[in-house]
């Protein structure tokens, strides 16, 4: 009680909430993790937060930072924990369209700084299903991916500067719009990705980028992974590197899709095996100034590439988007993935990155490993294709520990064999601890306890994640 009465005199009473308030957050989004927490605070700016993480440390305190609470790896777990959530800190504080960047508070929802980006005819390329919901500083301390690193990089591309609360309370400031600076380690870097185990982040500086004049979009169907990769080379040369997306989709992803929306619209009347969802955006306004036809330079383009396609076999189908509202409708499709996997009781969400060649490799070899795991069991799948990122679910057909756990580990197993990684955009958090132990090199765990260990000696800051003990 003097805990929270301390907390309620830096807060005030609308900065703290206990008790049946804490519900929203007593949860993960997928609903696999469930807590009770000691209390949500609320804090209104930097200051505030700084104070909560003084008296947390001051009594060994767990404090869990959360954003918009819509991670898939358990990364916001806070039994008996202080949530503290930066939903009040939601300022874009200002657009720069000189230097092209935005300063913005860690409780900004992405969605809120694609709108204010878009009135300077800029855009803030971090784009996924959740960016109604999740909010900067998750994405941030995830260091998100999302559909358009294939031509602007992961978030942590993304910014150049950082405010940061550490856990004895100090702020840090990395507000610097440089880029260019090399005096000494980059800190930055450390605390994005961290997951918040290591600081707090509370503000940043991001880069924002032209906004493309017209997008180019269009459902491809194609014979294998081999030709759509082929494809986006050719598309690459032609556009001079303006392919924004290429996003995998299985016929079994589309059919699950379409029964958990009965209204949506197929991509094709004929069903193909391998989809591809794929967008070209062009940035000189002569790109985008429509011929005697009507038809934009940018589709032209496309189409010019498609039809190559055709005539060479690597394209077996393709519907272009004719109007904002077709293109919707099938970003609509790619970016229901969360809904869909998330059907079933059990789904064991796999977010695994290997070489753009080894997809295939990794596909199929995965569906003859999984009958002998678990005869019964459904493998449901997308992938960002452009960057190797694989999203592969698998519905088990029971919710066995031991079961789910080889599964993980033949998953991981393979994908290290053919050179990639077993977490690729959706962090560790309590999820793939496991994982971590399992498989990152000893050396490389040493050295992040260390720093763990000097930034945050009492070990209050987002215990028990991204770090195996």
């Amino acid at each position: 009680m003097a805990l929270l009465d301390s907390l309620r005199g830096i807060l005030g009473s609308n900065g703290l909430q206990t008790g049946a308030d804490c519900a929203p957050l007593s949860r993960d989004w997928t609903g696999a993790y469930r807590w009770e927490p000691l209390c949500v605070a609320r804090p209104e700016n930097t200051e505030q937060v700084s104070q909560v993480m003084r008296l947390a440390y001051e009594t060994g305190t767990p404090v869990v930072p959360v954003s918009g609470n819509t991670g898939l790896a358990g990364g916001t777990y806070g039994e008996g924990a202080i949530m503290l959530s930066l939903e009040r800190m939601n300022a874009v504080r200002d657009i720069r369209p000189d230097t092209k960047t935005a300063i913005v508070e860690a409780g900004v929802i992405l969605s809120q700084l694609h709108d204010a980006a878009d009135a300077y005819d800029m855009i803030f390329p971090v784009t996924f299903g959740a960016r109604g919901s999740a909010r900067i500083g998750g994405i941030l301390s995830t260091n998100a991916g999302g559909s358009n690193v294939l031509r602007y990089g992961n978030t942590r591309d993304l910014v150049l500067g950082l405010e940061v609360v550490l856990p004895d309370g100090r702020i840090m400031d990395l507000m610097t719009e440089l880029h260019k600076d090399n005096s000494g380690y980059n800190l930055r870097h450390l605390m994005i990705g961290a997951e918040g185990t290591l600081g707090i982040i509370t503000a940043a500086v991001v880069k924002l980028m032209p906004k493309p004049q017209a997008y180019a979009t269009a459902m491809v169907a194609v014979p294998n992974l081999g030709a759509a990769l082929t494809l986006l080379n050719q598309l690459q040369r032609e556009t001079g590197g303006a392919v924004e997306a290429f996003e995998y989709m299985p016929q079994s992803y589309v059919a699950e899709y379409l029964r958990r929306f009965p209204q949506a619209r197929a991509p094709f009347d004929t069903p193909y095996d391998v989809n591809i969802l794929l967008e070209i955006a062009a940035m000189a306004p002569k790109d985008a100034l429509p011929d005697e036809t009507g038809m934009l330079p940018v589709t032209q383009l496309l189409e010019t590439v498609l039809e190559n396609a055709f005539e060479a076999g690597l394209a077996l189908d393709a519907r272009l988007a004719g109007s904002e509202a077709q293109r919707q409708e099938m970003w609509a499709m790619r970016e229901a993935t969360g809904e869909v996997i998330t059907t079933k009781r059990y789904a064991l969400n796999n977010d695994v990155a290997v070489p753009l060649d080894k997809v295939q490799v990794f596909l199929d070899e995965m569906s003859k490993r999984l009958p002998e795991l678990d005869a019964d069991a459904t493998e449901m799948l997308v992938s960002h294709l452009g960057d190797g990122n694989i999203h592969y679910t698998v519905w088990p057909s029971k919710g066995d520990y031991d079961l789910i756990d080889r599964i993980m580990e033949d998953v991981e197993d393979l994908a290290l064999s053919l050179g990639g990684s077993f977490s690729a955009e959706h962090g560790i958090g309590v999820k793939k601890l496991p994982s971590m132990e399992r498989r990152k090199d000893p050396v490389a765990l040493d050295v992040m306890r260390s720093i763990k260990a000097v930034l945050d000696p009492k070990g209050i800051l987002n215990p028990g994640k991204l770090l195996p003990k």
